[in-house]
């Protein structure tokens, strides 16, 4: 009966899902850690590794793009989607192995060493990422569930967030010894072997069941054409990059504003006078942050069906915004305010990053519903650039504003510099996260208009599939 209803088992939400811990066991790993591997454990000059990471984000315009129009036009016994999980789980390993070897050669051999083992594995991070993210709009005809595993895939991806926050340094010390470059191939020669085989069981508990129009034709210029006149499509996408800029932003100024404005702190707990340094409070404090986000992504089901997806989106994202500007008000010993307003935007961030994946999707069914074409993974190719684009456009930001502020690095901070620290800790990320709110104001698909739709498509692959 599920397979016929498009409800899905708990053994295939899991399944799905453990694909994103797969992909974050490296993606996270490249976060928090890839530039100080290049800099100190492989010794490659920090403006060298600058333009890799740029030179990598600009190649991706072409190839996330390209990449999912490859994909919908993947036809197999097994699949549009699923073949790429199969096939590219090994090479996923391999690459992401071989970028942490730390061969012994020149300067400017080892940049050419990095540049090259980045790249492919950016290349092969995109070709299983692309179909891995168009499955789930293929994997059920109805939004609400892809809702749910949504949430499951996020939850998912947080598992591979923590491991990568608490295993990695401890596995290098372990391994290495005393020696980081041995103790980070190890260590990554771990992270490689869990990731081919959770991507393995990716594979092996999904299904495909929404397939295209019987016959349909899929050139590439027409696919663009209906991306570009998907209305509801451009606002999520651009609203993507505006939540991004407020994650990464605020995310990326909290070590800042623990370290020059907070500083080391005595509260009073119970009566009693405790000592925290700034860095067990931004530890505990982005530690908090993800706990919370994990709890707000549990209920986003519950919340999308009652007030619907959209609407849940932005005003989540708007209640984020406005505790994130309320941090500019805050004095260093307001310590215990600072906590209760990062469990709410926290909490309210979960939905939000449920529920954006979740929306491409719908995207994807409206594009189908309006040109009767289905084009799942050129939807999501794009809108996985987006999520980049924001990444990186967000680090840069943060960069320039801090310069143009005056910021130096360990040292004592004048009172301008300790403006702009705060500044970037509040208002500029809410001023794009609300950027984002007004976007999706306007997008036009509520749960009434999207039950109506997957009527629409279902009458029509019946009607299609009897001929």
């Amino acid at each position: 009966m599920k397979e016929k209803t498009g409800v899905l088992s708990l053994k295939e939400k899991i399944g799905y899902s453990l694909g994103d811990t797969a992909s974050n066991l490296f993606f996270q790993t490249f976060i928090f850690f890839l530039l100080y591997f290049y800099t100190d454990v492989f010794g490659i000059p920090a403006s060298s590794v600058a333009t890799i990471f740029l030179i990598g984000r600009i190649w991706d315009a072409v190839n996330d793009p390209l990449m999912g129009a490859i994909a919908d036009r993947t036809n197999t016994k097994m699949g549009k989607f699923r073949p790429y999980l199969l096939y590219t789980a090994l090479p996923f390993g391999i690459f992401g192995f071989i970028m942490f070897i730390t061969p012994d050669l020149s300067v400017q051999g080892k940049v050419i060493y990095a540049f090259i083992t980045y790249n492919l594995m950016m290349m092969v991070y995109t070709v299983i990422n692309v179909p891995y993210s168009a499955l789930m709009g293929v994997i059920s005809p109805h939004s609400e569930e892809r809702t749910v595993v949504s949430t499951f895939r996020f939850v998912a991806a947080f598992v591979g967030q923590f491991i990568v926050q608490f295993a990695v340094l401890r596995l290098v010390s372990v391994f290495g010894k005393g020696n980081e470059q041995i103790g980070w191939q190890w260590t990554m020669a771990v992270m490689a072997g869990l990731s081919v085989v959770l991507w393995l069981v990716t594979f092996a508990t999904t299904k495909e069941r929404v397939k295209p129009v019987k016959g349909q034709k899929n050139p590439l210029k027409q696919d663009l054409a209906d991306l570009s006149k998907n209305v509801p499509w451009l606002l999520i996408g651009s609203a993507t990059i505006f939540q991004l800029l407020f994650n990464v932003i605020r995310g990326g100024s909290i070590m800042y504003y623990f370290k020059y404005f907070v500083q080391d702190q005595q509260l009073f707990l119970f009566g009693k006078p405790h000592s925290y340094s700034y860095q067990t409070l931004t530890s505990t404090f982005m530690l908090t942050g993800t706990l919370i986000t994990i709890v707000g992504s549990l209920l986003t089901s519950f919340f999308s069906k009652r007030i619907g997806k959209s609407r849940s989106y932005w005003g989540f994202l708007g209640i984020s915004a406005i505790c994130s500007a309320l941090f500019f008000f805050l004095k260093p010993q307001d310590v215990v305010w600072m906590f209760l307003l990062q469990i709410i935007a926290s909490f309210c961030m979960g939905p939000v990053s449920v529920l954006q994946w979740a929306i491409y999707t719908d995207t994807a069914d409206y594009s189908e519903w309006r040109t009767g074409r289905r084009a799942t993974a050129l939807i999501m190719a794009v809108s996985l650039f987006a999520l980049k684009l924001g990444i990186a456009l967000g680090g840069s930001i943060l960069a320039w504003i801090l310069d143009i502020y005056g910021f130096e690095a360990n040292v004592a901070q004048t009172a301008r510099s300790l403006t702009g620290i705060r500044m970037v800790m509040s208002i500029y990320p809410a001023i794009a996260g609300m950027i984002g709110v007004i976007l999706m104001t306007f997008y036009p698909l509520n749960n009434t208009k999207m039950l109506q739709i997957e009527k629409d498509l279902s009458a029509r692959r019946q009607e299609t599939a009897t001929e």
